[in-house]
């Protein structure tokens, strides 16, 4: 039984980052194998947060570069500080209404503690190319067209800082 159980966890963590479930804020099961191809910027959202104004310059990012093949997937987190108290309805009409951002947001998660999301799990377990738990709202962690994690951002890199608009741009021209 325990070796089932191993075998089990390591093969659940071992799953292609593309292939791992999460859901849309309507509720749609879905996986990063939808933006195959796309440059991915996954950010840990809250609305009540010091950081939260990067919205306005996450937002701006995806209108200049989303016709490249850049997309922002924004995951609402209440896991530091209860920043981000409210339903994904609630959610949804703050990103819109206060940030107009267009962007996907979607539905409400954990990025760390024991209600971890397997997404996250594979993005900052043992085995991921940058281990370590998310420390803050909007942590940042880059995905390349070819699916592969390339970067990880603290969260006080703000959308317009350099090194991330680097590491972007070289994702974008790479083929």
């Amino acid at each position: 039984m325990t070796a089932l159980l191993l075998f089990s966890v390591f093969t659940a963590t071992a799953a292609p980052l593309g292939e791992i479930p999460f859901r849309t804020m309507e509720g749609k099961e879905t996986t990063l194998k939808e933006y195959a191809g796309k440059v991915v910027l996954l950010v840990n959202v809250a609305s009540r947060c010091g950081n939260t104004p990067q919205y306005a310059g996450l937002e701006k990012l995806y209108q200049e570069l989303g016709p490249q093949g850049f997309v922002i997937l924004g995951f609402p987190c209440n896991d530091f500080g209860t920043q981000e108290p409210g339903s994904n309805e609630e959610i949804k009409a703050f990103c819109s209404s206060k940030y107009a951002v267009t962007f996907p947001i979607l539905e409400k998660i954990h990025v760390k503690g024991p209600e971890q999301t397997p997404l996250y799990g594979a993005l900052t377990g043992p085995h991921a190319k940058f281990p370590g738990d998310v420390t803050w709202n909007f942590g940042k962690f880059l995905i390349g067209r070819n699916g592969e994690v390339t970067a990880r951002f603290s969260p006080a890199t703000k959308p317009e800082n350099a090194e991330l608009l680097s590491a972007i741009n070289a994702e974008l021209k790479a083929k």
